[in-house]
């Protein structure tokens, strides 16, 4: 099976797929097509935020406090309101009338101009006797003409209430006075164009700015923005394995158990069978997938490894083991790991003699053998560790000694060294019948599962399938599994009725 590295996005996944299988993938993709990768994309965006939804809330929370923050460094500023009304004189007919109106509402935009310009902002300055100049009046004054009327909507901002209103009603006298001017022609005394001041300035009761409400919505928002990007982006980076159909691919061998996460098996590396669990149910179907793999060949000497270190490969060689033994399986375990072994630790065992002895001659393996429990479980311990562990395990010797124990059991599981630090996995690999590759969820990354499907597909090993280890519970592989432990018979009570 060729091994090929995916981009991480669903959408370019599917893409690829598509690609693969259709010889018109450089076509100009449907409205369909086009909905199906937004939902796609839309579900990988949701399902981020899920995974960190608490990093999302951090940021909101922090950028609404920001733009409370901000809004209580800034200075308060009042804004005075008024309003000019601009008309005609002298209209004596309807037509003078409706020429008359034409003529305000093309002056009202010249007069919202002439608000704000520096002449009237230097008259002001020295009505008042501002020790500003005229740009700080000007940057004061906001003027608008009202849309399809002759009213000129006017704001004053001061940092006082008092400033704004004193302000706005000095530019109200000296803009009259200013049109007045402007517009007597011919030496007209008075001009035809009238403007009054239809809305007076008056003391603003609350401040203008800051605006707190906008500025902690603007901050709510922002905050929220760069969670969900933040989220999205880390999930776009993560380079580690969560999705199965992926995992199946990089290790070349289908996903046929998954493992969540258990307290009690992280302390003490063994089930507790003993009561219904997670971890329990999670074993019991694994051991139902291997037993089914192949029914014409079914593997019998399986080796378990993983491509780094402390993936769970050891755990998951021990209760696989002992789930196959509750099940009528005679089953043996051997320590193959010749520099960390765990096997004996983990089970409380001797780990004084073993399978180095063997292999060395000084024992056989009815002198190294030990059983576990009572249920057909026997280990067989790493024994003394030696300087060359790679040349024993790839020895003819241990080729001998898998072939007589296959004989002898149902099934024997090898906890073989990680197979990208060092060699010895693969001098190993082909002796048995096959191999289960460990992987963590979310910690290992995609490119060491497929160096390591690669170095076992180099020496010819049966990639039997993949073990997702140590999934969360908040994770959305999880909720396939939400049914779990918890379906159990029915109990009839005293009254009749069933319960679950």
């Amino acid at each position: 099976m060729p091994l090929r590295l995916r981009p991480s996005w669903p959408v370019l996944r599917s893409s690829m797929r598509c690609c693969e299988t259709n010889s018109n993938c450089g076509r100009e993709p449907s409205a369909a097509t086009w909905r199906l990768e937004c939902a796609v994309d839309l579900r990988s965006v949701l399902a981020s935020v899920r995974a960190l939804w608490w990093v999302v809330a951090l940021l909101t929370l922090l950028g609404t406090v920001s733009g409370g923050a901000v809004s209580a460094l800034i200075t308060p500023l009042y804004t005075s309101h008024m309003q000019f009304f601009v008309s005609i004189a002298g209209a004596a007919s309807t037509t003078d009338v409706f020429q008359g109106s034409q003529f305000a509402q093309q002056r009202v935009a010249s007069y919202a101009e002439l608000l704000a310009g520096r002449e009237l902002a230097g008259r002001v300055v020295d009505r008042l006797d501002l020790t500003g100049s005229a740009e700080t009046v000007q940057a004061a004054v906001e003027a608008e003409p009202l849309p399809d009327t002759v009213l000129i909507e006017v704001l004053v901002t001061d940092r006082s209430p008092e400033g704004a209103r004193d302000l706005a009603a000095a530019l109200a006298t000296e803009f009259v006075d200013l049109v007045q001017e402007l517009e007597r022609s011919g030496g007209d005394e008075e001009s035809s164009v009238r403007v009054a001041l239809s809305d007076a300035p008056e003391v603003p009761e609350e401040p203008s700015e800051p605006d707190w409400i906008r500025n902690m919505g603007i901050g709510m928002g922002a905050g929220l923005l760069a969670g969900v990007a933040l989220t999205v982006a880390r999930r776009a980076l993560d380079r580690s394995v969560k999705d199965p159909d992926e995992a199946a691919e990089l290790g070349g061998a289908p996903v046929i158990g998954t493992i969540m996460r258990d307290g009690h098996l992280d302390r003490f590396h063994v089930v507790d069978r003993s009561q219904a669990n997670r971890a329990t149910e999670d074993y019991r179907q694994l051991r139902a997938n291997l037993q089914f793999l192949s029914v014409d060949e079914p593997p019998k000497v399986i080796m378990v490894s993983s491509g780094l270190p402390s993936e769970g490969k050891t755990t998951t060689a021990i209760n696989l083991a002992l789930t196959l033994a509750d099940a009528g399986k005679q089953v043996i375990i051997v320590e193959a790991d010749l520099r960390k072994p765990k096997v004996t630790r983990y089970l409380g065992m001797v780990a004084g003699v073993g399978l180095t002895n063997i292999l060395a001659g000084s024992a056989t393996l009815a002198d190294v053998a030990q059983s576990f429990g009572d249920k057909g479980v026997r280990v067989v311990a790493a024994g003394p560790l030696p300087p060359n562990p790679g040349e024993l395990l790839a020895s003819s010797q241990m080729s001998s000694l898998l072939d007589k124990l296959r004989n002898d059991n149902d099934f024997v599981l090898v906890d073989a060294p990680p197979l990208l630090p060092v060699a010895d996995a693969i001098g190993l690999a082909p002796f048995v019948d096959g191999v289960l590759l460990s992987v963590r969820y979310g910690v290992t990354h995609k490119e060491q599962l497929g160096l390591a499907a690669q170095a076992l597909e180099r020496v010819g090993a049966k990639r039997l399938g993949v073990i997702l280890n140590m999934v969360p519970s908040t994770a959305d592989l999880a909720s396939a599994y939400a049914y779990g432990h918890g379906y159990s018979a029915e109990v009839p009570t005293r009254r009749g009725r069933r319960r679950r």
